[in-house]
């Protein structure tokens, strides 16, 4: 079906819509005014929708109304509880807590009572065509429908084509629906995707890419919901706009670049994954910088820390200087360091890059995020979810709404209950205020969320020390310092036939075993083996290598290293008396040489000892090369 799409129309307006896709939203400052047509489309949804509700509403089952009357009236009593106020005594928070969790029992106890007599209906497709239409025309409104539709046949097209296609219409609304209303602008996004790339035509990850993708407009500023203007918008927190960002991941994807679990997103996960604020330069630097620099945290196994690890190794919490002479902003973030904010930005960044879901946790005077992870989403770097919150979502309902959707037939129940309530007018559950406000049917599809995750007994991923993750430059606590085994392939010494002396980083007589300062790590790939030097770690660590050597005399001495930062110095120690001063240059973490420097070695063995001064950030070193100078 999907394939159907790519349409000799959609052809013909591909260049209007890439175009359109960098048009800034400041020439837009004010909702356009309906035409003639516009007042006839708008008339047109509305009957629609009203169509629709005298269907429905024939067709729902009469409840009973003392359960009816229990449920409105145990979330009256949950909505009517008040906080203690700042500076409460500690036993009037303990009793609070104590009250609503009792009020939230009962609340569930009255919608279960409930669902008793509407499950069949929930549990039934035969109205999900109309439910859907309905679903979209409320939230898009027939206003704001129109106000796109109006521009002219594609635009009208467009929205036929989603209205036309029950299973583009399910799919839309499993991932959340258009930001804003906006499904014309989502439309016009994803026929430009499609356009460019035929891959995402085909039924898979890179079509649920272009969706979640589309999708996920941004909020615009002094816009009201639902009012669109018919142009595909460069999202203000994605720089290259919606189909270069796509592409950009798609390259990555068929590149074999991505995290494994890239391929079984769905739709309203990769809406977190492609709306990065930085540009896509940068999120092909971070990888290939990781890759290079810390391969440890792309193989890390607690998919909590993976790629996000980077953060608390090698980005000091510090007030930083920014320099634009350091490269872009995320190499600036890299080299400075960064308090709360800047740490939580390249955090997400981190697994956005690798193709994994991420969104901010504003939280009261602090910035951490949360993440994707295949046991649940995980706050880094920051509190517990209720003191979290993302845009105008509080991070409960997104919590919770994240764990319901793992199952998914259930979670069609709930979308169907959120749609009745869609088709009768309903006001929407607060996302902001976990559970409250709300009409019926959107408070049982709330509530059946929660009996969602009650029965499947959810257990919520959390990160141990809470905020002091994000607030400290401390260890972790599981770093690895367990023996190792070097392959002897890695640790072998070259000497080539014009005398050069190749030493691999790892092929140090000391130490043996990782430590809090020293790192073995397995290069990206199948490059061998390469040693970190890490930021973090309580003491100094000297690096001791013993080299033969075949002639007396001087040698230039290089090292291929990786770095992040600048300034920084390598002490050399030669034969227990010699000190030399490497300057390490700053690599952007990528492999370079250091500057040579001449050094003179005795003919047979030869130590050299290696140590960072202090306080030092990290270097990754590949090996050690020692050139005769003729």
């Amino acid at each position: 079906m999907y394939a159907n799409y790519i349409t000799k129309t959609r052809l013909v307006i591909f260049a209007v819509l890439t175009g359109l896709c960098n048009i800034s939203t400041a020439q837009q400052d004010k909702a356009p005014a309906l035409t003639e047509q516009g007042k006839k489309i708008k008339v047109h949804y509305a009957q629609i929708l009203d169509s629709i509700q005298n269907e429905v509403s024939a067709k729902l089952p009469n409840l009973d109304n003392q359960k009816k009357a229990a449920f409105i009236d145990a979330r009256a009593r949950l909505a009517g509880l008040t906080t203690p106020g700042e500076g409460s005594a500690p036993e009037a928070y303990k009793a609070y807590e104590t009250i609503k969790a009792e009020a939230e029992r009962q609340s569930l106890t009255a919608a279960r009572a409930l669902f008793a007599d509407v499950d069949s209906l929930l549990a039934d497709s035969e109205l999900d065509s109309k439910f859907m239409k309905a679903a979209i025309i409320r939230h898009g409104t027939p206003r704001g429908l129109a106000e796109f539709a109006q521009q002219g046949d594609t635009e009208r097209a467009l929205l036929q084509e989603l209205f036309a296609d029950e299973e583009l219409m399910l799919q839309v609304l499993i991932a959340g629906g258009a930001n804003g209303g906006e499904y014309g602008e989502a439309m016009q996004t994803y026929a430009a995707i499609r356009a460019a790339s035929t891959r995402a035509c085909n039924p898979g990850i890179l079509q649920r890419l272009a969706l979640g993708t589309a999708l996920h407009q941004p909020w615009l500023e002094g816009k009201e919901k639902g009012g669109v203007y018919g142009i595909v918008y460069t999202d203000h927190q994605t720089p290259d706009g919606q189909v270069a960002r796509y592409l950009h991941y798609e390259k990555a994807y068929l590149a074999g670049e991505l995290d494994p679990a890239f391929k079984d997103m769905n739709a309203w996960e990769c809406r977190f994954i492609t709306s990065d604020p930085y540009s896509n330069q940068e999120l092909a630097w971070t990888r290939e910088m990781l890759r290079t620099y810390r391969p440890d945290h792309i193989a890390n196994d607690d998919q909590k820390w993976r790629y996000t690890r980077f953060v608390k190794s090698d980005v000091p919490y510090q007030t930083p200087k920014f320099d634009d002479a350091l490269g872009t902003r995320t190499q600036q973030i890299v080299a400075c360091g960064g308090k709360c904010g800047p740490r939580a930005f390249y955090g997400r960044t981190l697994t956005r890059a690798f193709g994994i879901p991420a969104r901010r946790s504003t939280q009261s005077g602090h910035a951490a995020m949360s993440r994707w992870t295949s046991d649940g989403w995980a706050i880094c770097f920051g509190a517990w979810w209720s003191s979290a919150w993302c845009g105008p979502q509080g991070g409960m309902d997104f919590l919770l709404d994240s764990q319901a959707r793992e199952h998914e037939n259930a979670y069609r129940q709930v979308l169907r209950a959120k749609w009745i309530g869609d088709v009768l007018g309903e006001e929407d559950v607060s996302i902001r205020q976990y559970g409250k406000g709300g009409g019926f049917w959107d408070g049982l599809a709330f509530y059946k969320k929660r009996a969602i995750v009650d029965d499947a007994r959810v257990e919520t991923v959390e990160l141990a020390g809470g905020m002091k993750l994000g607030e400290s430059d401390e260890l972790l606590g599981d770093e690895k310092s367990e023996a190792i085994k070097i392959p002897a392939e890695d640790k072998k010494i070259v000497v080539d036939r014009d005398g050069i002396i190749t030493v691999p980083a790892v092929a140090c007589t000391f130490p043996q075993n990782n430590t809090d300062k020293i790192a073995f790590l397995n290069s990206w790939g199948d490059e061998g083996m390469q040693l970190h030097y890490q930021r973090l770690g309580t003491r100094p660590e000297i690096l001791r290598y013993a080299v033969q050597v075949p002639v007396t005399g001087k040698y230039e001495i290089t090292a291929k290293v990786a770095t992040v930062s600048v300034q920084q110095t390598v002490i050399l120690r030669l034969n227990r008396r010699t000190l030399v001063n490497l300057t390490l240059p700053y690599t952007k973490g990528l492999w370079k040489q250091t500057d040579p420097q001449v050094i003179e070695l005795r003919a047979g063995s030869n130590s050299i000892m290696f140590t960072l001064r202090a306080p030092n950030r990290g270097v990754s070193i590949k090996e050690f090369q020692l050139k005769p100078m003729k």
